[in-house]
């Protein structure tokens, strides 16, 4: 939301080349405007100090704290060998904790003058453990004292800002900077219509920006917090409202289906009713498929909740009416299984233009990169002429050489596995755009959807059909109580016995090579042992505790013939245990699995446990799923097993997960990676303001489409969405 002309200028002018590449290279930072929108992480308030007991290990860190003794130590070393070396250690306190500062050789002489006891300063460096003690080596330092005119300038205010830093750029070279460019905020141009802001008394931009760097009062903060919310939620909202609005006047072909045709026939063989939830959402994307304006739907439902039988009856709607559909699915083994699942489901409606085949039969062909060559020309044959009505494959499916006789509606399972690009080319391949309908196992709280996905319109399925299990979930702290995994691996056992199969799933493959240069990141050298490993696991398995099981292995990088040859074999029963990695996370179903074993489970997110649990108790028999961990007890991650233990409702654990991670990651892929436009708007704790943010979008959108009287919005628009955003979201 960088703004005009005078914020336009590049930091180089202002500050200088040297500065300006530092704050380009590490912050990202190119412009005044850039810079005045960079804000304070946190306020330090002057006689208050930090708690320098919750310093995070290994973080570049910035402190307000008083030094309480310093000490010079002669030494001998291998520089200096008559004991000329010298070591300056001083221990500086904030009433909560001590924190020792260690300065070597030649940079002791400045600090040991400027350093005296009683001596205020805010310190920056890197947190680190010395002699089982946290200390910082070499900070830099910025003595807090009232004196010197431009001290005084920069502490002026009660309250000190900290900017997100880093080790090129300490936090108060950030402050002094702003300092520098604060005046142009005078020339910001408000991207709030005037009525908005007024009738919800939220302050103007150039005085908030004060407000933010320098404030006096914590009211300032909060004020200025809360217009800045406003900003990101309203121009991101007015974006989405756009699209919803272009995207109402494109043209598609109204899909109704005919009576008696192929879906009430479908239906007339199911061996079950539909849900009341089922119902309900295949009533809304009827209703939408019936209008000569493309439908954007997304379905969420919980894993099993029934989202393919949805989906299906969607596509015979469409064959109904005349035309094609497609679905995608991010994975060959995915779409395999769909294709075998719903070839099963259709029975002899899937047999168009074979002996036998019904009177209202069509064809589903399947499309993915490792067919053969015969296979794949006669489907695609098959799609040219309409003779298949359904189309099942992976990215395949969006070659040049890949046409359809009038697709209809394009289905897309496991949205966040799938590039928009993608969706982009499939949509493409329609004479006019086809229909749309996104489905995701990831429950995403209403929010998020309005955020990311705020140009589809949502459907939820939160009911699990009949007939499904119960999943009973434990952690299995195997460090603290290694008899607890002994017990892990007897149940899987039990579960064998009774005619039943198992799945034990790990975070890594294991023929990976390994490089010794490659520098561990502090998580890994903390646990001093890589990730658990399929291929590892599995031979421990099958030679100790499940010895004399079948136990097979699946993961990622095996050929496609032989991953659904284990595949077909476990769907079969014939396999007992299934170690594999996370490929069967989505879509895998095999009734008759009713125990996974997930090891180090602590590696995975919440969201991803859940998917993966939802694998077992998928038939009539209580499913179990057992999270080994071997982190300590007070650990967040061992909170996070036990959140995901706790309960099997995916939308509490997705807010759960998105209050742990933030929304960067949700965000991100929203936004094609390009720097998250959220600095200050929280998506789970601001949910109201996305909410209203997005009625006053809706309303602005629809008086005024183009934004012809609103410069102030349509230039924070067009910052953000930079070219690649504003790509992104027309092709969402």
């Amino acid at each position: 939301m960088d703004l005009v002309p005078a914020l336009e200028e590049p930091l180089k002018k202002v500050l200088g080349p040297p500065t300006a590449k530092v704050m380009a290279e590490h912050l990202g930072l190119h412009t005044v405007g850039d810079l005045l929108h960079h804000y304070p992480r946190r306020y330090e308030e002057r006689g208050q100090l930090t708690h320098l007991a919750d310093l995070p290990m290994d973080e570049h860190v910035t402190v307000v704290a008083q030094v309480a003794d310093a000490r010079l130590h002669t030494f001998a070393s291998a520089k200096a060998p008559r004991g000329k070396g010298q070591r300056l250690e001083v221990t500086i306190t904030d009433g909560s904790g001590r924190l020792q500062l260690v300065f070597f050789g030649a940079g002791v002489h400045k600090p040991h003058k400027e350093l005296l006891p009683g001596t205020r300063a805010l310190f920056a460096g890197k947190v680190s453990v010395f002699n089982r003690r946290l200390q910082l080596a070499h900070p830099a330092y910025e003595l807090l004292r009232g004196d010197a005119e431009e001290t005084v300038e920069t502490w002026a205010g009660a309250l000190i800002p900290i900017y997100p830093a880093t080790a090129k750029l300490e936090s108060w070279k950030i402050g002094k900077a702003i300092q520098t460019v604060l005046p142009s905020a005078q020339e910001a141009v408000d991207p709030l219509p005037d009525s908005l802001r007024d009738g919800r008394g939220l302050v103007p931009l150039p005085e908030v920006l004060l407000k933010i760097h320098r404030p006096h009062t914590k009211a300032d903060i909060e004020d200025a917090r809360s217009r800045l919310k406003w900003d990101e939620a309203f121009v991101l909202q007015v974006a989405l409202a756009r699209r919803r609005h272009a995207d109402a006047q494109l043209p598609a072909v109204a899909r109704t289906p005919k009576p008696d045709g192929l879906l009430t026939a479908f239906d007339a063989r199911l061996p079950f009713t539909l849900t009341e939830g089922q119902q309900k959402v295949s009533k809304e994307i009827f209703d939408d498929l019936a209008t000569e304006h493309p439908m954007h739907r997304l379905l969420q439902g919980e894993v099993g909740s029934g989202k393919t039988m949805v989906a299906l009856r969607a596509m015979l709607a469409v064959v109904d009416a005349g035309g094609q559909a497609a679905m995608l699915a991010p994975t060959e083994v995915l779409a395999q299984q769909h294709h075998r699942s719903i070839v099963e489901m259709m029975g002899d409606l899937a047999e168009g233009g074979m002996l036998g085949g019904n009177e209202h039969a069509t064809k589903v062909v399947l499309l993915t990169g490792s067919m053969g060559m015969a296979a794949r020309r006669q489907a695609l044959l098959d799609l040219v002429t309409a003779d298949a009505g359904i189309v099942i494959g992976t990215h395949a499916l969006i070659e040049d050489k890949v046409q359809f006789h009038d697709l209809g509606l394009v289905v897309v399972d496991e949205q966040h596995r799938f590039g928009v690009e993608q969706r982009d080319a499939l949509r493409g391949k329609g004479k006019q755009p086809p229909h749309l309908l996104v489905m995701t196992a990831t429950p995403i709280p209403r929010t998020v959807a309005m955020t990311v996905f705020g140009d589809l319109e949502t459907s939820v399925l939160d009911q699990l059909p009949a007939g499904r299990s119960p999943i009973a979930s434990h952690v299995v702290p195997a460090a603290d109580k290694p008899h607890f995994l002994s017990r892990a691996w007897e149940r899987v056992r039990e579960e064998v016995e009774n005619g039943h199969q198992a799945y034990v799933v790990c975070p890594r493959i294991g023929d990976e090579e390994v490089d010794p240069k490659k520098k561990k990141s502090a998580e890994d050298e903390a646990e001093k042992r890589p990730p658990l490993a399929v291929l590892e696991v599995a031979d421990q398995l099958a030679k100790g505790p499940l010895q004399g099981l079948r136990v097979e292995v699946l993961h990622g990088r095996m050929h496609p013939d032989d991953k659904d040859a284990v595949m077909r074999r476990f769907a079969a029963g014939e396999t007992h245990v299934l170690v594999a990695t996370t490929v069967i996370e989505v879509g895998v179903n095999v009734p008759n699995a009713t125990a996974m074993v997930i090891m180090d489970a602590d590696r995975f997110g919440v969201s991803q446990l859940h998917q993966l649990r939802g694998r077992v108790g998928r038939g009539s028999a209580a499913g179990l799923c057992l999270l080994v961990t071997e982190m300590p007890e007070a650990s967040p991650a061992r909170q996070r097993l036990n959140a995901v233990a706790a309960t099997l409702d995916g939308f509490e654990l997705s807010r759960i997960d998105l209050e742990q991670r933030r929304e960067g990651d949700v965000l991100g892929q929203a936004q094609s990676g390009a720097r998250t436009s959220l600095r200050m708007l929280a998506v789970i704790e601001d949910e109201e303001i996305i909410a209203e943010a997005r009625e006053e979008a809706a309303a602005v959108v629809a008086a005024d489409p183009e934004l012809t009287h609103l410069p102030g919005l349509r230039t924070a628009l067009d910052a953000l969405l930079d070219e690649e955003r504003e790509q992104y979201l027309e092709k969402g």
